[in-house]
Order: C-alpha cells, then structure tokens, then sequence
C-alpha cells in the first residue's frame, strides 16, 4: 500500500478541524438560542440550568449532530466507529485505561507542583465550586452525554478521519491534540496558563485514543471518560464538602475534559 499523498494529508487534517469546530459551533448555537429562548419566556438561566443546557444542547446534540452528520454525508453506517457490547477484554481496557489516565495526571499534578507552574482552571468546574450540587449532575452525565457525545466526535470520527490519511499512533496524537485545544475557551486565566492546561489535558486523551484504537469499539473509551470525569467530579464536590476548597489540588480544577 503506498503511502499517503501529502494532499490527503492536509485533506484529512483539514476536515478533522473543521468536525472540530462545527461541534463546538453548533453546540454553542444552540444553547445560545435556547438561553434566549428561555429568557424571553421569563425562564431565568440558572447555573445549574445552563451546565443541563450545555449537556444537552452542546455535548449531546451538538457533537453528536455533527458526527452522525458527518457520517450520513460520506455514506457511512454506525459502524465506521464501531459500537459493540464490551467484551470482557474490552473491559479490561476499560480497567487499565482508567488507571492508566489516573497514573499520567498524577505525573503531571507532581511536575506542576515542583515546578510551580500555574494551570488554568476549568470553567465547569469553578461553576461547581460555587454551586455544589451541579457537581452530583455531572457525575451521572459524565457516563450518559459527556463521554459518549465527545467520543462519538472526536475518537469515532476525528480520530478515524485522521487514521485513513495517516498511521494510527500519528492520527491519536492529533486527534488528542484538537480535543485537548478546543477546551481552551473551557478555562479562564491566562493564556500561559491555558496553555499548560491543555498539555495536561492531552494526556488522559492519548489514552482513550489509544484503547480506542485497539479495541475497535467505541464505548470502551467513552466509559473510560465517563469514568474518569466523573471521578473528578466527586473528588471536588468531596473535597468542598468535606475538606473546604483552601484543601483543593489545582490539578483537580485544571484536568477536566469537558
């Protein structure tokens, strides 16, 4: 099979970007026009009715309208991005996976603070410290809407867009790249800041990335997100409820894919 031509390349690369954007586009579209929607009809758009809006509207529909759509247009099937009942060894990627995201934030959490490198925290998450029980909402549509809306995007398609044009192990870290850089309007602070976010926000993707890639199956990494989401979600609504946030690691504020 002869390699690629750099044309495909930047054709792949290309159309990669733009699902990219278009998720994060008509996501926001929507929201925007049910947030207006809603105040017109005298509805206040509460935090915790905006966070219910973005999982919906923007996570669920929005990325998943665009790869169905996406699919629909080339002629492809549910099964270009391979959904299956997991398997016992699909489950233990789930398993490994799951530790395997836990044991790279760690490494990162370590290196921040050694070097006293500030990271910029999430939006959702500053959201939640303010409104508690938004973080309980979360835990649950972590498995439900957030990790199989952004895996349907960026693994099923994204990601196998990439893979056609390239070899699997390049087309992981770009698609991990793009999913990781389209969280930069998710975090506030700095640009610098941001910045060293997004590098530590790249690692847990590599990692559903790369079950994805050998497994086949779809919902082997959308568990592992879910799973790890929502991990991190209990540990701050815990660590707030429990512990006060003066006790809150900045990495739990800065490692969220969402």
């Amino acid at each position: 099979m002869s390699p690629p031509s750099a044309a495909a390349v930047v054709r792949a690369l290309a159309v990669a970007i733009a699902l990219s954007v278009g998720g994060i586009a008509a996501g926001a579209i929507l929201v925007i026009a049910a947030a207006v929607a809603l105040g017109r009809s005298g509805v206040a758009v509460t935090p915790l009715l905006s966070i219910v809006l973005s999982l919906a509207l923007a996570t669920g529909i929005g990325f998943g309208g665009v790869a169905f759509g996406y699919l629909r247009y080339r002629g492809r099937g549910i099964e270009y991005v391979g959904l299956a009942v997991p398997s016992l060894r699909d489950v233990a990627f789930v398993v490994a996976g799951y530790v395997a995201s836990f044991a790279l934030l760690l490494v990162a959490s370590v290196v921040l603070s050694s070097t006293g490198t500030e990271a910029a925290p999430n939006s959702v998450a500053e959201v939640g410290m303010e409104n508690p029980e938004i973080l309980l909402l979360l835990v649950p549509a972590s498995f439900l809407l957030i990790g199989p809306g952004e895996e349907l995007l960026y693994r099923g398609v994204v990601q196998n867009r990439l893979g056609e044009a390239l070899p699997a192990p390049l087309a992981i870290v770009l698609a991990s790249l793009i999913f990781a850089s389209i969280h930069y309007f998710s975090l506030s602070g700095a640009p610098e800041a941001r910045l060293v976010s997004i590098s530590v926000l790249v690692l847990p993707t590599l990692v559903f990335g790369t079950v994805y890639e050998l497994t086949d199956n779809l919902v082997v990494p959308a568990l592992i997100h879910g799973a790890y989401n929502a991990t991190l979600f209990s540990l701050l609504y815990l660590t707030i409820r429990f512990a006060g946030m003066e006790e809150l690691p900045q990495w739990v504020l800065s490692s969220i894919p969402l």
